[in-house]
C-alpha cells in the first residue's frame, strides 16, 4: 500500500515538473498572450448577441442579472467598461442588435477559435494539418457547443437561491435540498464549466484520445481560473490602480489581464493532459496491444 502510494506521488510529480517545462517550452505564456487579444475581439460581439437574444425570453433584467453574475469574476473596473459599452451599442431595436451580434461574433469565431486551436496543438505538441474549411467549421461548433454549455452554467447562477424553493415546492422535496440547493447550484455550475473545457481540449486539438483522458486538465484549467480570478480581483482591490498608470485605459487593460490568466488557465490544462497521456504511455508493459490516450492524428496520416 505504501509502495502504491509513493509510486502515485512520484507520478503526480513527474507529471507537474513536466508540466511547468513544457509551460516554458511550448511559449503558452506567449500565446495565452495572444488569445487574450482574440478573446477582446470576441466578447463584446458575443455578449451583444446574448444581449439581444435575452431580450426576447419572459425574465425580467436577465441580462442586468447575468452581468451582476460576471462582475465576481471579472476585476471591477472591466466590468463598469463592459456595462458602458453595452449601455452605448444597446438600442431598442432588438432584430439589428441580433443580427449584428451573429455577424460580429461569427467573424471573430474565425480568429478566435483558430486561434485557440492551434495553442492547444502547441499544448499537445502536435501539426495541424486538417484543411482550413474544416478547422473553420470546427471553430463555429465549438463556439456554439462551449458557449451554450458556458450559457447553461450561467442560467443556473443567476436563477438564484429562490430558485431551489421554487423546485422543492412543484416537485415535492424536502427542506433537505432547498439547504443543500445553494452548493447543488455551484457544482451544477463548475461542472458545465468543466464540461465545456473538456469538449475543448476533445476536439480542438489535432490529437486522437478518449473523452474520460481531458477530465484532469478540465478541472485542472476551471480551478486554476477560478484561483488566478479570484486573486487578480484580490490584488485589484488592494495593490493594482490601473487607472492611475493608463489613465481611462486602466479598465480596458485589467480586462486583458483577466482574458489573459484565462488563455494561460486553458493551455495549463492541456498542457496537464499531453503530460499524463505521456505518463501513460510510458507505464505500459513493451507489446501490450490497447489504443492509445493520446494519437497524433498528423503521424497517422
Amino acid at each position: 500500500m505504501k509502495s502504491r502510494v509513493a509510486m502515485n506521488s512520484d507520478i503526480i510529480r513527474r507529471v507537474l515538473f513536466r508540466t511547468c517545462d513544457d509551460v516554458a517550452r511550448n511559449y503558452s505564456l506567449y500565446m495565452a498572450a495572444a488569445l487574450s487579444y482574440y478573446f477582446v475581439l470576441s466578447l463584446f460581439p458575443a455578449l451583444i448577441l446574448l444581449s439581444g437574444m435575452v431580450a426576447y425570453l419572459p425574465v425580467p433584467n436577465l441580462l442586468d442579472q447575468a452581468l451582476g453574475f460576471m462582475a465576481h469574476l471579472l476585476p471591477s473596473d472591466s466590468m463598469g467598461l463592459i456595462r458602458r459599452v453595452l449601455t452605448d451599442v444597446l438600442t431598442p431595436n432588438h432584430k439589428f442588435v441580433l443580427s449584428f451580434g451573429i455577424l460580429g461574433t461569427l467573424w471573430t469565431i474565425w480568429c478566435g477559435f483558430a486561434a485557440t486551436i492551434q495553442a492547444l496543438n502547441m499544448a499537445y505538441e502536435v501539426r495541424e494539418v486538417r484543411p482550413f474549411w474544416k478547422t473553420g467549421l470546427l471553430a463555429v461548433g465549438l463556439a456554439l457547443t462551449t458557449g451554450f454549455l458556458i450559457l447553461v452554467a450561467l442560467s443556473v447562477m443567476v436563477v438564484g437561491p429562490q430558485f431551489g424553493e421554487w423546485l422543492a415546492g412543484r416537485v415535492h422535496l424536502s427542506a433537505f435540498f432547498v439547504l443543500l440547493w445553494p452548493y447543488i447550484r455551484w457544482t451544477i455550475a463548475v461542472g458545465f464549466a468543466v464540461l465545456a473545457i473538456e469538449v475543448l481540449y476533445f476536439l480542438a486539438p489535432n490529437v486522437k484520445q478518449r473523452f474520460r483522458a481531458t477530465l484532469p486538465g478540465g478541472v485542472f484549467a476551471v480551478a486554476c481560473w477560478i484561483g488566478l480570478s479570484s486573486l487578480l480581483e484580490e490584488y485589484f482591490r488592494y495593490f493594482g490602480r490601473f487607472n492611475k498608470t493608463y489613465g481611462t485605459l486602466g479598465a480596458a487593460i485589467a480586462l486583458m489581464v483577466w482574458l489573459y490568466l484565462t488563455g494561460f488557465a486553458v493551455l495549463l490544462g492541456a498542457t496537464l493532459n499531453a503530460e499524463l497521456a505521456k505518463i501513460g504511455e510510458e507505464g505500459k508493459p513493451p507489446g501490450k496491444e490497447e489504443p492509445a490516450a493520446i494519437t497524433k492524428l498528423d503521424s497517422a496520416a
